[in-house]
């Protein structure tokens, strides 16, 4: 077989120009499949920290935040309010929180970082409900020695202003405390250890 008539400069230039084009191909193909293994942003946002403002919270109110999908109660307690806690020590089922979940930086009895800043995961530990801030005092439908709290609208569950459960309720453990830190007085940031800030 000859040779004669093949242009050999013409052969390498299109065996290059294949071989850049079909190279060009594959890291088109690699970059979606590697961008695959990262989590998307909406699956970042969903576990990102988040920031709430709390300077605006008046005494003895309540704001609900959002972290990861869920409820995140923000209350400003006031004296009175932290004075009742010792009232009902005797009648909650784990008054030192020794079976609950809450960072180790957090008192176990208040169940907070700053004594009038409560922060807690709104979402009842029997069955997922979301638990009613009820901070008024003995009203008709809690009774006479109703101090202020939480009150699950679905099993009846109930909690104190520390989040720790009543006993004999249909919850096991008192509301959770999630990671939490303080970026300033006003701020702070759920879902960032203290420890961490």
């Amino acid at each position: 077989m000859s040779n004669d008539g093949v242009n050999v400069g013409r052969r390498r230039f299109l065996v290059a120009a294949t071989s850049v084009v079909g190279a060009a191909g594959a890291v088109g193909a690699a970059v979606p499949f590697v961008g695959s293994w990262f989590p998307s942003a909406k699956a970042k946002a969903a576990g990102a920290p988040v920031k709430v403002n709390i300077g605006k919270i008046g005494p003895g109110q309540q704001i609900v935040a959002e972290w990861r999908g869920q409820p995140v109660f923000i209350v400003r307690r006031t004296e009175e309010i932290l004075a009742n806690l010792k009232k009902v020590e005797s009648e909650v089922a784990d008054p030192e929180s020794a079976a609950s979940v809450q960072p180790v930086y957090v008192d176990r009895k208040l169940r907070s970082i700053r004594p009038e800043i409560l922060v807690l995961v709104g979402l009842c530990t029997h069955l997922g409900c979301s638990p009613s801030f009820r901070p008024e005092l003995a009203p008709a439908d809690l009774g006479s020695n109703w101090v202020g709290g939480y009150f699950c609208p679905c099993h009846g569950s109930k909690y104190d202003l520390a989040g720790r459960v009543y006993k004999a309720q249909p919850a096991p453990l008192n509301l959770p405390v999630p990671p939490h830190s303080y970026e300033s007085n006003d701020v702070i940031i759920v879902g960032v250890d203290q420890e961490k800030a």
